[in-house]
């Protein structure tokens, strides 16, 4: 059976990554395996301290400082399981029975990497437990694990809501290619209706890039329509995604633009962060 990888932090996202991840799991006939990954910090045992307090520090204080390290500690991964255990109840009542919890310490992106050949897709809300105070900035989390995906990675937003529209930014990059020969083997994408979108000011060149995809997809059995529009892919793609009704977006985490970041295309990381609705990243 298939497995889905759902990273889960407690922010506000939380509760619509377990909704998207059913509705994927229920796709696929796939198993998910729910994680919560506690930081150093908060894995951490009692602080030796001894070090930073030689001038005369009390043992008494000591003693209680690393009390309060074993606390957080100990507090962390209470709140760790609670998370996993509410994302459980939420994909049981989303008809997911087959569902894994997984709690680990340390490094998020070294337990994501257990689960290398295992899984079919990543999913993960937007930004993490500071979504609140960084609306303009894509989560840390996100952005290391799209760097070192292996497989899709669906970018949940803040609500949830069924996915009947699909809105494919396609320019012909490798990544952009490997979106439409994934989405042309995935059962995810059967009966949605798909609009293939070619941002370009050579008209001509656009509707013939749009309809290569289009083509591929069909072959598949998977309808899909091609659309060409002129002007800033970012212009564009926001516009289309607020006015007309789409529920998710896919995209290439790469593409041709010149400038590319360390971790995802400046295109993908623009659309990513000021849509609202779910992003589906391929590399």
């Amino acid at each position: 059976m298939d497995k889905i990888l759902t990273l889960l932090d407690g922010s506000e996202y939380s509760e619509s990554v377990c909704h998207h991840t059913a509705w994927i799991a229920q796709k696929l006939n796939a198993h998910v395996v729910a994680m919560h990954v506690l930081g150093r910090r908060e894995a951490a045992p009692a602080t030796d301290l001894s070090g930073a307090l030689r001038l005369g520090a009390r043992t008494a204080l000591l003693e209680e400082l690393s009390a309060l390290d074993e606390q957080r500690a100990k507090l962390a991964q209470a709140k760790g399981h609670a998370i996993l255990e509410d994302a459980k109840k939420i994909l049981e009542k989303d008809d997911i029975p087959s569902v894994t919890l997984r709690l680990r310490k340390g490094d998020l992106l070294d337990s994501v990497r257990e689960f290398d050949g295992e899984i079919r897709a990543i999913t993960i809300g937007k930004r993490g437990e500071g979504a609140d105070f960084a609306s303009g900035h894509l989560g840390s989390n996100l952005e290391r694990i799209v760097r070192i995906s292996k497989v899709p990675v669906f970018v949940a937003s803040r609500e949830f809501r069924p996915i009947s529209k699909v809105l494919v930014a396609y320019d012909g990059s490798a990544s952009a290619k490997v979106a439409i020969e994934r989405m042309s083997t995935s059962p995810v994408f059967d009966d949605l209706d798909i609009c293939v979108l070619c941002v370009g000011q050579d008209s001509v060149k656009a509707q013939k890039t749009a309809d290569e995809a289009v083509a591929k997809l069909s072959a598949a059995n998977i309808k899909a329509s091609s659309r060409v529009e002129a002007g800033d892919p970012e212009d564009v793609l926001s516009k289309l995604v607020a006015e007309e009704g789409f529920d998710l977006l896919v995209m290439g985490a790469y593409g041709h633009s010149r400038i590319r970041t360390l971790i995802i295309g400046s295109t993908t990381a623009a659309m990513v962060q000021s849509v609202k609705i779910p992003v589906l990243l391929y590399k």
